[in-house]
């Protein structure tokens, strides 16, 4: 499965780079699961860890790490906003 994945804000400025596609082992078929993927790469990418506080969305709707993934979705990452 091939994924096209955005990285946003503070995320982007810590992986050095904004997007990447990326195909992925068959078991990785959720949110979380890509989640832990992008983890084992090690140092800052531990930032994506389930449980951190990094918003996920796939094809722009607003995602859970249970949320299944399919060949071809777009993944984002981003870090929670607040405006004022």
């Amino acid at each position: 499965m091939t994924l096209t994945i955005l990285y946003f804000a503070s995320l982007r400025e810590a992986l050095g780079q904004s997007r990447e596609v990326l195909a992925l082992p068959d078991e990785i078929g959720t949110v979380g699961a890509l989640r832990h993927y992008l983890c084992e790469r090690g140092d800052v990418w531990s930032r994506l860890a389930p449980g951190n506080n990094v918003r996920a969305a796939v094809n722009q709707q607003m995602a859970r790490d249970e949320a299944a993934l399919q060949g071809g979705d777009e993944v984002a990452f981003f870090p929670p906003v607040t405006g004022g």
